[in-house]
C-alpha cells in the first residue's frame, strides 16, 4: 500500500501486517501495556472523534507536551489524520517558552503529561491568546483527562467524516510545526510536510534487516530525529517499547531485548563506560581477557575487507569468551543496529559496540531538513568511522568552496518557518539550497565528514582561525571529561571549561587513594588538577601550536537538561555556558 500522508502508515500497518501482536508499548507501573495495531489504529479513529467534538477544524493547530509513552503517537496520527497540525513540545522548557510556542503556534488544545507541565502552562495562562482547552495524561485536578477525549470521541464515533477529512489531505500540507530548541535564541517553528517526512521514510527503510521487528525507543518523540524513526519502524511493522524513564533504559533494556535502537554519543559512552569499569570487578586471568578483549574492539575496522582474518579470528575467540556476556548483560542477545545522531560519536565507540555485534550508523541533518541529510548504510564504504554515511537517495549535497560550509537540496528540505520568511529566506537561497551552517567536506566515496559548526569557529588575535568543536571532540574521549567548551575569540590562545564526569573522577579517586567528598571540593584538590593538566598535555599533542589549549577552568555545577545547559539532545548550550561562567572566561584569558 502506497504511503503518501504519515497517517496513511496507519491503514498499511493492518493491511501489511496483520500477524504483527505489538504495534505499541509502553510500561504503566510494573507492566508493559502492549497495544496490537488494530487497538492502536481504533484508539487514534477515537481521538480524531473527540477533538472534533471539541470544535478542532483542519489548519488548527494542537500542542502534544509529553515524554515518550505510545498514548504520543495515537495523539500525533489522530491530529494530522484531520488535517490539523500537531506541535510536538519539550516537556522540559521553562514556562516563557511555553508561553511563546502555544501564542505563536496558535494552539488551539494542548495534551500535556501531568500536573508539573500544567503549572507551568496555568502560571502563564492569562497570556495565552489560543488555548482553548488543556487534557492531561495524567490525573490532575481542574483538568480533563485524556481519557475523557478518547471516550467522548467514542461515542461520537463518525467514520463517515473522518474518511472524509483524511481524504482532503494531501501530501504537501503542513503535518507538524517543531520548535527548534536549539543552543541559542527564540525558538523557531520548522514547518514540514507529509511529503518532506514521507521521502525520509522511504530513504531509511532498508537501514534496518528485514529479520529486525523489536525497536526499543528512549530519547524525545517531539525531537525530529526519534519521531522518523518511530514512523519508520511502524511503516516496517515493528513493534515499539518505550523506556520509561533515562534511569530505567538498561533495566528495560533487558526486558525488551529489542533487535534495534536509536541513540546519541553521550548515551553510548555512559553504556561502554559501565562495561569498562565491570571489568574492574574482574580478577586474575578472567580481568586479563575481558580487558584484552575490550582493546581489540576498540580497534575494529567497520568495512569487512579492512580487517585481516587474524583479527577476525581473535575476534570470534573474544566474542565467545567476552562479547556474548556483554551482549546478555545489556539485552541485545539478538541484535541489529544501533542508529546513533545528534552529535559526533568518538571512533572507539562506534568501533567497540559494533565488534560486540550492536553495530552502530550514524546519521546526520537538522529539523529544517526532516531531519536526515546523510546516513550510514550497508553499502561498500556505506559505514566508515568518522563519517556520516552517504547523502540520502533524492537529497543532493554541496560544499561551498569558500565557507565549506554544507548545503543540501532535495524534498526534504523544509517547508520554511512558520510566520517567519525573512528567516526563511536567509537560509533556503532562490536555487532551493539550504544552507546547514556545519561545516564539512565529501570524501573520494561520497561519504559526508562534518568538522563543526560555522558560526563556531573564532579567530585569535594572531588571525588564526580555531574550530573548537574539533577540539571538543578530541578531549571528550577522556574518560576524565564529560563536557567541553573551547573559548578564544580575539584572544592569544584558546582556553577551556571542563565539566568533568564525576562518577568516573569518583572511581579513580578510590583507586589512587584520594578522599573525594563532594564535586565543588574535589576540582579545588592539587592531585585532581595535576591530573587534569596531564590529560591536557595528552590531548593537545594532536593539535598544532595555535590550537592547543592552553588554560582549563574544572566547573562543580551541574550541566544536564535541567540546569539550562544541555538540550534535550544532551548537547551544550555554548551561548548559555558563555553567559553563565563569564567571570571564569574572563579569569581564563587574564
Amino acid at each position: 500500500m502506497e504511503v503518501t500522508r504519515l497517517f496513511d502508515i496507519l491503514d498499511r500497518y493492518l493491511q501489511e501486517y496483520p500477524e504483527q501482536k505489538v504495534a505499541l508499548a509502553g510500561k504503566v507501573n510494573t507492566e508493559w501495556r502492549e497495544y496490537s495495531p488494530k487497538e492502536y489504529y481504533d484508539l487514534v479513529n477515537c481521538i480524531s472523534c473527540g477533538l472534533l467534538e471539541d470544535g478542532i477544524k483542519p489548519g488548527d493547530k494542537v500542542a502534544l507536551i509529553s515524554g515518550n509513552k505510545p498514548e504520543w503517537n495515537m495523539v500525533d496520527m489522530a491530529v494530522m489524520q484531520l488535517g490539523c497540525i500537531i506541535v510536538p513540545v519539550y516537556p522540559t522548557i521553562s514556562e516563557s517558552d511555553y508561553e511563546y510556542i502555544l501564542n505563536h503556534s496558535e494552539a488551539k488544545i494542548a495534551i500535556v503529561e501531568g500536573a508539573k507541565i500544567a503549572e507551568k502552562i496555568k502560571s502563564v495562562s492569562a497570556n495565552l491568546q489560543h488555548l482553548q482547552k488543556m487534557y492531561t495524561f495524567n490525573k490532575v485536578e481542574g483538568y480533563p483527562e485524556f481519557a475523557e477525549l478518547v471516550e467522548n470521541g467514542k461515542n461520537h464515533l463518525n467514520l463517515d467524516k473522518l474518511k472524509e477529512l483524511k481524504s482532503a489531505v494531501k501530501p504537501e500540507d503542513c503535518s507538524t510545526i517543531i520548535y527548534t530548541s536549539g543552543t541559542t535564541g527564540t525558538p523557531k517553528g520548522v514547518m514540514l510536510s507529509h511529503k518532506n517526512i514521507v521521502h525520509q521514510i522511504m530513504g531509511i527503510i532498508m537501514t534496518p534487516s528485514p529479520w529486525s521487528k523489536r525497536a526499543f525507543s528512549f530519547l524525545p518523540l517531539c525531537h525530529a530525529y526519534e519521531r522518523l524513526l518511530v514512523f519508520m519502524y511502524q511503516y516496517l511493522g515493528m513493534s515499539v517499547y518505550y523506556a520509561q524513564n533515562l534511569g530505567t533504559i538498561a533495566e528495560n533494556l533487558r526486558e525488551v531485548h529489542p533487535t534495534m535502537m536509536t541513540a546519541v554519543p553521550r548515551v553510548l559512552e555512559k553504556m561502554f563506560d559501565k562495561v569498562y569499569n565491570n571489568g574492574k570487578k574482574l580478577s586474575g586471568m578472567k580481568k586479563k581477557i575481558f580487558y584484552w578483549a575490550i582493546d581489540l574492539a576498540q580497534q575494529y575496522k567497520i568495512q569487512d575487507f579492512e580487517r585481516s582474518a587474524w583479527y577476525n579470528f581473535k575476534l570470534k575467540i573474544a566474542d565467545k569468551l567476552v562479547y556474548k556476556q556483554i551482549r546478555a548483560g545489556i539485552g541485545a542477545e539478538n541484535f541489529d543496529i544501533i542508529v546513533s545522531g545528534a552529535a559526533s560519536i568518538q571512533p572507539r565507540i562506534a568501533s567497540f559496540f559494533s565488534a560486540i555485534k550492536m553495530p552502530v550508523f550514524e546519521g546526520y541533518g537538522l529539523t529544517e531538513t526532516s531531519p536526515v541529510i546523510s546516513v550510514s548504510c550497508r553499502k561498500k564504504y556505506g559505514r566508515e568511522v568518522g563519517t556520516v554515511g552517504f547523502p540520502l537517495p533524492g537529497i543532493e549535497v554541496k560544499i561551498d568552496k569558500d565557507t565549506n560550509e554544507v548545503m543540501c537540496r532535495g524534498n526534504n528540505v523544509m517547508m520554511g518557518y512558520y510566520k517567519n520568511p525573512e528567516l526563511t529566506k536567509e537560509v533556503i537561497d532562490p536555487d532551493g539550497w539550504f544552507h546547514t551552517g556545519d561545516c564539512g567536506y565529501l570524501t573520494e566515496h561520497n561519504q559526508l565528514v562534518l568538522t563543526g559548526r560555522l558560526k563556531n569557529i573564532f579567530k585569535t588575535s594572531f588571525g588564526k582561525y580555531v574550530n573548537p568543536q574539533a577540539i571538543e571532540n578530541k578531549f571528550e574521549e577522556s574518560p576524565f571529561i564529560e563536557n567541553m567548551v573551547v573559548f578564544g575569540e580575539n584572544q592569544k590562545f584558546p582556553a577551556a571549561l571542563i565539566y568533568p564526569d564525576f562518577s568516573f573522577l569518583k572511581l579513580w579517586c578510590s583507586r589512587h587513594d584520594v578522599e573525594y567528598t563532594d564535586p565543588v571540593d574535589i576540582i579545588k584538590n592539587p592531585t585532581i588538577i595535576a591530573r587534569f593538566n596531564r590529560e591536557l598535555d595528552k590531548y593537545n599533542a594532536f593539535f598544532g601550536d595555535t590550537e592547543k589549549v592552553k588554560k582549563i577552568k574544572l566547573i562543580s555545577d551541574e550541566w544536564s537538561q535541567a540546569t539550562g545547559i544541555l538540550t534535550p539532545t544532551l548537547k551544550v548550550k555554548r551561548g548559555v555556558v558563555a553567559e553563565r561562567y563569564k567571570k571564569e572566561i574572563e579569569e581564563l584569558f587574564a
